[in-house]
């Protein structure tokens, strides 16, 4: 078990907090590494550089906006990879961390035009729609676990994708594209604020690489979204829901829920 925290140029208090947990993280003998750059190289390049020293056999990417439900999480989703060889890619269903818990995510759904929606995005946590493990298009990159024999077929984020979005999606289908499987499983829950990061980087024009990075995802995988049966674009219309931050959200109840 390894962790490896990558600081892309953080200038408030990450580089800190991460260097205070080599401490903990001795104490309990987790191998712990951090990875700093001087300047945020972007999301892409970061969890190249990640990728390329972990050792693992599962790899998880886990953005520090994710807050963990449960504990057994990494195993349960490993299991889920074990049980078919042709899984590469799964991905937990990611709640809102303040009541109701209402769905962020249950993986993605991708029209025939490309435009991607969350499958799920405001409904309730028990939905039965989506409380149901299938297959999906893909998913994001906030949590998820892969099979190390992935990057070793298809290589490593596609960092033409800098600094941020839409670096997961293609990488998703890329694993399609050399005949995995993409999951999303109901039966792990993460808690994801969403887009907190990237919307505090003054140094990123979050709409315009979000635009940019989507009309190249779309160029690359027009063909196959034509072909997917993917729900009409109307269908994956952006939610704008109601945000809180970390100071507005009662922790002990999420500890709990």
């Amino acid at each position: 078990f390894e962790i490896i925290a990558v600081d892309n140029g953080s200038t408030d208090a990450t580089p800190q907090v991460l260097s205070e947990f080599q401490h903990e993280a001795a104490l309990r003998s987790i191998d712990y590494r951090i990875l700093r750059n001087a300047t945020n190289v972007g999301a892409a390049t970061g969890r190249n550089q990640a990728m390329a020293v972990a050792r693992g056999e599962f790899l998880v990417f886990m953005d520090n906006d994710v807050l963990v439900k449960d504990r057994d999480w990494m195993t349960r989703l490993r299991r889920k990879l074990e049980d078919d060889p042709r899984r590469a890619i799964i991905s937990p269903k990611l709640l809102f961390p303040w009541e109701p818990y209402l769905i962020e995510c249950a993986g993605c759904e991708v029209s025939p035009n490309g435009r991607v929606g969350y499958a799920g995005r405001g409904a309730p946590r028990d939905d039965p729609r989506f409380n149901v493990e299938r297959e999906v298009p893909c998913v994001i990159s906030a949590c998820l676990m892969f099979r190390r024999q992935l990057i070793d077929e298809i290589g490593m984020l596609d960092e033409a994708f800098n600094p941020v979005q839409f670096e997961d999606l293609d990488f998703c289908y890329r694993a399609r594209a050399a005949g995995y499987k993409i999951v999303y499983t109901p039966e792990v829950e993460m808690f994801h604020f969403e887009h907190v990061t990237t919307g505090g980087s003054p140094d990123i024009n979050f709409k315009y690489v979000t635009i940019k990075n989507g009309l190249l995802f779309k160029k690359r995988w027009q063909h196959v979204f034509q072909h997917d049966g993917g729900p009409p674009d109307a269908a994956v219309q952006w939610k704008q829901l109601p945000k809180k931050t970390l100071d507005e959200v009662d922790v002990e109840a999420w500890l709990h829920a």
